[in-house]
């Protein structure tokens, strides 16, 4: 990925973001939203920090080199507070107007 689809990624994320930010202050439901600012901004991480891995080569994975850091960082995004699966159901709940499961 060159650096300006990067740039798209991490643009794309932010704007997802502020747009459940706008509808919670609003006092809407951002349940979607949240979910979709979630997913796809720790999977802009995880993509955007296996790119720099990558300009960094071998010393990507060196200790030494705070890059290292930021992909273990990134990829905890995907499964902390819901899994990025777990995201992708409550977005399919949503859109399909699905109540949710509980157990």
């Amino acid at each position: 990925m060159c650096a300006v689809g990067l740039l798209c990624c991490h643009e794309a994320a932010r704007l997802l973001t502020m747009q459940a930010a706008v509808l919670k202050d609003a006092g809407k439901t951002t349940t979607k939203q949240s979910s979709m600012a979630k997913v796809y901004a720790s999977e802009a991480a995880v993509r955007v920090a296996e790119q720099a891995i990558q300009i960094h080569g071998g010393y990507g994975y060196v200790k030494e080199y705070p890059v290292e850091r930021y992909l273990r960082d990134a990829k905890i995004g995907t499964i902390g507070e819901g899994t990025s699966e777990v995201q992708r159901l409550v977005i399919a709940r949503q859109l399909l107007h699905l109540r949710p499961v509980v157990r």
